[in-house]
């Protein structure tokens, strides 16, 4: 296993981040156990959840999984890197969501007794809050962190202007502010490549993609189909064919390159300056061992430049539509 920095951070994650949606919902608790056990074996040290997850689909939140994974003991929880989320609502209550300090404050104790850990090494901002202004905001993350309970804040669904009005705001309060932001980024949405990416970039933000492989639509889907039908996959169809012909383009190339199609994307994003770690979410120990094949996989100038003309991505923002 490779590790990199958490952005600017001294935190070393490794290039594959295990995302744990699944954890409850789809993988049952010893799924999941044998999952992250696997995870670690191979490396893997950055885990990445939410207070949602599970709760979302009246299942057994995912944070109770982990916690009760971190309480079997052996160093689970000394060897993992955990992230989770705070944002969105958990009722239809007034402040029971959102970013409001109550809410931060409220939230983490409660991911933090399910999580069963003292701290949490990265807390992210689910998305951002526009009507709860950035002092708030910050002085919130900086009591959590002076008590103990959090070490990095990080951001998800952020705008580049975002990044950098948070960024703004915490150099004026002399705070670390953020170190991450997940985004959705892959080789058929690459929207973040205008303005996302070269603020990241500039501010020292760590790009931590989420969907890496569209829901399975980079994973091969033309040649699954071919072989019986995409019965239980989570494929979204109006995707499947409005990049039908680019898809049936890349998994020739793959083929021709001798790697599988989920390897190669993942591949590509480990590839992009800015990127942390994929977001991988396999739901079998099985499909945990095949996806970091992906990590033996080198694409050339040759092969980028092929996979950007099947896939064209955009340049930084204003020249991608001024001149």
């Amino acid at each position: 296993m490779k590790y990199k920095h958490l952005g600017r951070s001294g935190l070393q994650v490794s290039r594959l981040c295990l995302g744990t949606l699944a954890f409850g919902p789809e993988a049952d608790e010893p799924e999941a156990h044998a999952i992250m056990d696997r995870a670690l074996e191979h490396g893997i040290n950055f885990m990445d959840t939410s207070n949602v997850y599970g709760w979302q689909a009246d299942k057994d939140w995912t944070e109770n999984v982990i916690g009760r994974w971190f309480d079997k003991g052996g160093e689970r929880r000394e060897r993992t890197v955990i992230a989770t989320k705070v944002y969105q609502p958990l009722s239809d209550w007034p402040n029971d969501g959102h970013l409001s300090a109550r809410h931060i404050r409220q939230a983490c104790d409660a991911s933090l007794e399910r999580l069963q850990t003292d701290y949490i090494d990265l807390y992210q901002m689910h998305h951002v809050d526009r009507n709860t202004p950035w002092d708030e905001i910050w002085e919130a993350m900086e009591v959590l962190r002076a008590q103990g309970k959090i070490l990095y804040t990080g951001s998800s669904n952020f705008a580049g202007w975002h990044i950098a009005q948070a960024q703004e705001a915490a150099r004026s309060r002399h705070f670390l502010g953020l170190m991450s932001e997940q985004s959705k980024y892959n080789l058929v949405t690459r929207d973040v490549e205008r303005e996302v990416l070269p603020a990241a970039m500039q501010y020292g933000v760590g790009i931590i993609p989420w969907s890496p492989l569209q829901r399975g639509l980079l994973g091969g889907i033309i040649a699954r189909e071919a072989e019986g039908g995409l019965q239980g996959h989570r494929v979204d169809t109006a995707f499947l064919e409005r990049f039908r012909p680019q898809l049936i383009r890349y998994e020739r190339l793959c083929a021709e390159f001798g790697a599988h199609p989920a390897h190669v994307a993942l591949a590509w994003l480990l590839s992009r300056p800015a990127v942390t770690a994929p977001i991988i979410g396999p739901v079998t120990v099985e499909q945990l061992d095949d996806i970091v094949g992906c990590l033996d996989v080198h694409l050339d100038d040759q092969m980028l430049a092929q996979i950007d003309e099947i896939f064209p991505g955009y340049k930084e923002a204003p020249e991608d539509y001024a001149w």
